[in-house]
């Protein structure tokens, strides 16, 4: 079985409608645009020496900020970091303080011994990151697996949270998603990095193909980038056993339960959905969009994959300043 057909697994097809902020057809979606936005000035030699680390009970957390003002938190999918935020920080730092965590387990955050890495443990540590930086509150953008910390943390700490920007993640009736079954199966058998991501950061092609992290889960071929692939894939294979736990970590609905929650929660929500996405259900941004007690819609990106808000960060900013009213 393919790797693609594998992660496809248990899904069914993409949604086919749009729709703007108003609820009106969305058909000038940046999937169909053609050519990729831009990604802004904030390369890989840039985001390293930008990025610091800050020490805490569950380890040195690396991130990236830019700007000034009220707090806004950009949390990363699987198997991503920080970096995916890169061209988002760009177009709001005029805006917000923006701040880009590395969460435990990826990217270049250094664990502390014996600390774990699950979704629970990634809302703890976020919130100490925070008191830490002197942050009380923040607007909350989320991709993926960081969606699915976001809505915990929003639980945990619905006072701190002003705005919640959601794109395509976990929710409690689709956590985790079926096609992630493989890749945890495989972390458990200690295989995942070796036989996945390894290959792939050894031949970008490979990455980039229908059979790679490219081709399942970008909207363009040519994406992710080398720089990419190497600030991605380099940390996860260079530090296999974290990666492994952070797959696992994955492997229950941490969801479970927070519906209620979510329901009662006073601050404005926004879901961005790209149709292109078959790795979570099509019936997940409506499901989201009913749940939050202050939700402000569905936007659907038609044929955008899983990690477009790296493709398009003017998508993201042009609906974080709405959001935020700014």
């Amino acid at each position: 079985m393919q790797r693609r057909d594998m992660l496809k697994l248990g899904l069914g097809s993409m949604a086919a409608l749009a729709a703007g902020w108003t609820g009106r057809a969305w058909s000038g979606g940046p999937a169909q645009a053609g050519a990729p936005l831009s990604t802004g000035a904030l390369d890989a030699a840039a985001w390293t020496a930008a990025r610091r680390w800050t020490q805490t009970p569950f380890g040195r957390i690396a991130h990236v900020e830019r700007g000034a003002g009220p707090a806004a938190l950009f949390l990363h999918g699987f198997p991503l970091n920080g970096f995916q935020w890169r061209g988002a920080l760009e177009r709001l730092s005029a805006h917000r303080r923006c701040i880009a965590p590395d969460m435990l387990g990826l990217g270049y955050t250094e664990v502390a011994e014996g600390q774990g890495v699950t979704p629970a443990d990634q809302v703890r540590m976020l919130a100490d990151l925070l008191d830490r930086l002197g942050v009380d509150s923040v607007d909350l953008v989320a991709n993926d697996s960081g969606g699915a910390v976001a809505q915990l943390f929003a639980v945990a700490h619905p006072r701190r949270v002003r705005s919640l920007l959601l794109t395509n993640c976990d929710a409690e009736t689709d956590c985790p998603p079926p096609a992630l079954k493989p890749v945890i199966d495989l972390a458990r058998e200690g295989r995942f990095a070796t036989e996945w991501l390894a290959p792939w950061l050894a031949d970008h092609a490979l990455a980039r193909s229908p059979q790679g992290l490219g081709g399942m889960t970008f909207t363009h071929p040519h994406n992710p980038t080398d720089e990419a692939i190497e600030m991605y894939l380099r940390p996860l294979v260079d530090n296999a056993a974290r990666t492994h736990a952070y797959a696992l970590g994955l492997d229950s609905n941490v969801l479970a339960g927070v519906e209620a929650a979510l329901k009662q929660g006073g601050y404005p929500t926004r879901i961005l959905w790209g149709t292109g996405d078959d790795i979570f259900s099509k019936d997940s941004p409506d499901y989201l969009a009913g749940v939050f007690g202050e939700s402000r819609g569905v936007r659907r990106i038609d044929g955008a994959k899983l990690f477009w808000p790296e493709e398009f960060p003017d998508l993201v900013a042009e609906e974080a300043r709405r959001l935020w009213g700014v």
